[in-house]
C-alpha cells in the first residue's frame, strides 16, 4: 500500500484543497516531500506549513545557517528526501563541499566562519545528546545572539518532524536520483 497520498486537486476535499492551493501560492510554490503526507491532514498541513515558511524564509537566520541547520538534521535522521533537498541549497548559500559531505557522512565538518562553526556544534550536540553545554550555548548565542539562537531550535526542532514524516511514510526522491545514504 502506498504511504503517500493522491495529490490529484480534484480528488482533494474542499478543506485540503484549500491547504494545497495555498501552499502553491506560497514561497514553496509547489506540493512535494513531507508536505504531500500532509495534506491528508488538512489542518495540521496549515499550521506545519505556516511554522515551515517562517523557519525556512522568515527566520533570524541567515539562509546560509539555517540551510546548515537543516542539512544536520537531514543527515542525524538519514532522510534521503531533506538531503536532496536542501544540500544543494547550503552549497548554494556558501557552505563548502567539504563541509556539506562530512556532515553527510557523519564526520565534524571544518569551517572557515565561526557561526557555521557554531550553528554546526549547537545542532549536533542538541541532536545527539539531547542537550546542549554551556560553552556550546555560550558560543551560539555570541555568534548568532538569543533571538537567532532561538530561532535554530526552532529549525532544528520543525526539520527533525520533516525527517520524521520523510522516513515514517518513505517519501521518495525524484525519478532518477539517488538516495544519499543508501548502503
Amino acid at each position: 500500500m502506498p504511504r503517500l497520498p493522491d495529490l490529484d486537486p480534484a480528488r482533494l476535499t474542499t478543506a485540503q484543497k484549500a491547504v494545497y492551493d495555498r501552499i502553491v501560492a506560497g514561497p514553496r510554490g509547489r506540493v512535494e516531500g513531507p508536505l504531500r503526507v500532509w495534506i491528508t491532514s488538512p489542518e495540521f498541513a496549515e499550521k506545519a506549513q505556516a511554522l515551515g515558511t517562517f523557519c525556512r524564509f522568515g527566520s533570524s537566520l541567515p539562509p546560509r545557517l539555517s540551510e546548515l541547520a537543516i542539512i544536520v538534521m537531514g543527515s542525524a535522521w538519514r532522510a534521503g528526501f531533506e538531503w536532496w533537498a536542501h544540500a544543494p541549497l547550503a552549497k548554494q548559500g556558501g557552505i563548502s563541499d567539504s563541509a556539506i559531505e562530512a556532515i553527510r557522512v557523519g564526520k565534524t565538518p571544518t569551517f572557515s566562519r565561526h557561526d557555521e562553526t557554531a550553528v554546526y556544534a549547537f545542532a549536533h550536540e542538541l541532536t545527539h545528546n539531547k542537550r546542549v553545554s554551556q560553552p556550546t550555548y555560550d558560543a551560539a548565542v555570541t555568534a548568532l545572539g538569543e533571538t537567532s539562537v532561538v530561532d535554530l531550535v526552532g529549525i532544528l526542532g520543525y526539520y527533525s518532524m520533516i525527517s520524521m514524516f520523510i522516513n515514517a511514510f518513505e517519501v521518495p526522491l525524484p525519478p532518477g536520483e539517488k538516495d544519499p545514504f543508501a548502503p
